[in-house]
């Protein structure tokens, strides 16, 4: 009889618990897009130029540092931030300066963006610059037709030569 009863206590307690994750467990409903929208995801990670070139150290430097410093090169840590542009059908929609990892500045940046955008026939232009001075050393453009729902995810891989657009 006690084992009955405790059973039936525990059946009381679980039922609320029970019907609360079977509510949470349909609603709220959740869209991950409207119907009649494409996303577009810019992500990557890339080590940039240096912010400064390296230097050669004179023999009077070079005298003046302990036995195990003396490297013929002082090159400094420190990595330039890297800019990112993306348009598209001729707009800017995005502008990031993405900056590096690290106490020193010196790892890699890394960037992760989420744009939706209408379904449809579209030109992507994506450009990238890695060094301090100077214009944008990497630039892709690519038209593609974006079926509702669609996912495009555009990349960035310099051994590769540059940007990625995948489905």
């Amino acid at each position: 009889m006690k084992t009955a009863l405790r059973y039936l206590f525990q059946a009381l307690l679980y039922a609320p618990l029970a019907a609360l994750l079977g509510y949470f467990a349909t609603e709220p409903r959740f869209t991950h897009l409207p119907p009649d929208q494409a996303l577009v995801r810019l992500s990557f990670t890339h080590a940039s130029q240096r912010r400064q070139a390296c230097r050669e150290r004179s023999a009077e430097e070079l005298a003046k540092l302990a036995p195990n410093m003396r490297a013929a090169l002082d090159c400094p840590r420190q990595r330039a931030p890297v800019s990112v542009e993306l348009a598209i059908d001729g707009a800017r929609v995005l502008h990031a300066l993405a900056q590096p990892a690290g106490l020193r500045r010196d790892g890699v940046a890394t960037l992760y963006r989420r744009l939706p955008v209408a379904a449809g026939r579209h030109t992507f232009v994506a450009r990238l610059k890695d060094r301090v001075e100077g214009d944008f050393g990497y630039v892709a453009e690519k038209t593609l037709e974006l079926a509702p729902g669609a996912m495009v995810i555009i990349d960035f891989n310099a051994a590769r030569g540059g940007f990625e657009f995948r489905r």
